[in-house]
C-alpha cells in the first residue's frame, strides 16, 4: 500500500474515531442532565400535589372547624373534594397541573412513586396542627408541623 492511500484510510480512521469519541462526551453530558430535568419537574409535580392536599386541608378545617383525623384523614379529603359544593365547583382548577388534569382520587398520592402522602394530625394543643410529607425515600418535602405553631401550613421547601 502505498503513502497516499494509507493516508486516506488512516484519515478517515481516526475521522471515525473522533465522531464516535464527540458523540460519547455530548451524550455524557446531556443525558446526566436530562434526568436532572426530569427529577425537578418530578419535584415539582409532587410539591403541587402537596399544596393542593394542603389547600382542601384548610377548606376542610374552614368548613368543620377541624383537621381531618390522622386515620382515614387523607379518604376524608377525597370525599371532602368530591362532595363538597364548593370544592366541586373549583375542582377543574385545582385538580389540574399545567393544563393536565387528575382525578380527585389521585390528589393523595405522590406522583413520584403512587405512595400515600403521610398525614398526621396533633390536635391536642391549640390551634390544631398537621404534618403532610412526602413519602418517597428521597425526599424531605413536608407541608406543617406537629410540634411549631410558627410552621402551620408552611412547606418545607420555601
Amino acid at each position: 500500500m502505498n503513502i497516499d492511500t494509507r493516508n486516506k484510510v488512516l484519515s478517515i480512521v481516526l475521522g471515525i474515531v473522533i465522531l464516535a469519541l464527540s458523540w460519547l462526551l455530548y451524550d455524557s453530558i446531556v443525558t446526566p442532565y436530562q434526568e436532572v430535568l426530569e427529577r425537578e419537574a418530578m419535584t415539582e409535580r409532587v410539591r403541587y400535589h402537596m399544596s393542593t392536599v394542603k389547600d382542601v386541608l384548610i377548606q376542610y378545617d374552614v368548613r368543620h372547624g377541624k383537621y381531618p383525623p390522622a386515620e382515614g384523614g387523607l379518604d376524608s379529603v377525597v370525599q371532602f373534594v368530591q362532595t363538597d359544593s364548593a370544592m366541586m365547583a373549583i375542582s377543574d382548577s385545582l385538580l389540574s397541573y399545567k393544563g393536565e388534569a387528575f382525578a380527585a382520587g389521585q390528589l393523595i398520592y405522590s406522583p413520584r412513586d403512587q405512595q400515600r402522602f403521610i398525614y398526621s394530625v396533633n390536635d391536642t394543643i391549640r390551634p390544631p396542627l398537621y404534618l403532610l410529607e412526602d413519602p418517597s425515600e428521597d425526599s424531605d418535602d413536608a407541608i406543617g408541623s406537629l410540634s411549631r405553631t410558627t410552621m402551620r401550613n408552611a412547606p418545607s421547601w420555601n
